[in-house]
């Protein structure tokens, strides 16, 4: 489909994004890594399910689409044997995909320096060589444009300012590719059906993001329901069920630790491993790259700043 942007990395190829067929009713998940992507998902499945007893793992229920350890046929069978109302996760921001009237769209946002330290502690707990072999054995590995990324500094002060740095690209965790993301998004937050939500604003009130998220979707959920469903997706309660809601478990499990997956980390924790110098050029950077409503909604949450 011309005019959509190719995300293609190691891990995921946005052109299967092209081939898809969608049913009027799906919804797309699209965020950034360490957003808020499974939360959103278990909230989809609350709501689509009524209740947290699920008939499959979430990850068989939602697949990464365009993620290279399902080959292109086994993932697109799984979303087409599928009767109910579809949620389907993606890492693509909004301009690499077929944008459709009939298709829900949610973004979900994150302080980019929480994103980048939730993403290093998930890359700690990856075991890499069971993912690699998951996508060899998917066809991933013939692709003579994918590589493996490569060992991260040790230095977490250096990695901080090499993400501040980063210039926009389809295949690097940066400051830039999390704000583009997000601008895919914020640019599109008056349709109706483009949605954003922000992982702040969940932490501060499940129960009113998960009613957003019910009139946003059609899933007509009564808020005496809402309130009885949104205890399923508290951070301990998920852990609790790690094998079954973590990504990938229908797959393959290719983590170290399962339930490490859903870290309970704190907002700020990355201000330990920065200068003053580094949070001045940070702010300088946040200009360079977007306007301030986005950023500061990026950082911020709160519906008000959606204006």
């Amino acid at each position: 489909m011309s005019g959509l942007v190719t995300y293609r990395t190691f891990l995921a190829d946005s052109e299967r994004w092209v081939r898809f067929e969608h049913r009027p009713g799906d919804i797309v998940i699209s965020t950034p890594p360490k957003a808020g992507t499974t939360w959103t998902q278990m909230l989809c499945a609350l709501s689509v399910f009524d209740g947290p007893d699920f008939p499959a793992q979430l990850d068989a229920l939602s697949p990464w689409l365009d993620m290279r350890t399902r080959s292109e046929d086994e993932v697109f069978s799984i979303y087409d044997r599928q009767t109910h109302q579809r949620f389907i996760k993606t890492h693509t921001p909004l301009d690499g995909l077929p944008i459709r009237d009939d298709v829900t769209y949610v973004v979900v946002g994150r302080d980019p320096r929480d994103v980048l330290v939730s993403w290093e502690h998930h890359k700690a707990n990856m075991d890499y060589e069971a993912l690699m072999a998951s996508i060899a054995e998917a066809g991933g590995l013939d692709d003579p444009a994918v590589a493996a990324p490569t060992p991260p500094d040790p230095d977490p002060a250096v990695r901080f300012r090499q993400f501040v740095e980063e210039v926009p690209s389809t295949d690097l965790m940066s400051l830039a590719n999390v704000l583009h993301h997000l601008a895919t998004g914020w640019e599109r937050r008056h349709q109706p059906n483009v949605g954003l939500f922000h992982f702040l604003d969940y932490q501060r009130d499940l129960v009113a993001e998960m009613a957003r998220l019910s009139d946003l979707c059609g899933f007509d959920l009564e808020p005496d329901r809402l309130e009885a469903l949104a205890p399923e997706a508290g951070i301990s309660r998920m852990r609790d069920r790690a094998r079954d809601l973590a990504p990938g478990m229908a797959k393959s499990d290719h983590w170290k630790d399962v339930a490490g997956f859903f870290r309970s980390g704190a907002s700020g924790e990355w201000a330990d491993r920065v200068t003053p110098d580094d949070m001045r050029r940070y702010a300088e950077r946040l200009t360079e790259l977007e306007p301030e409503p986005l950023a500061r909604w990026a950082h911020e949450g709160a519906q008000i700043t959606l204006v």
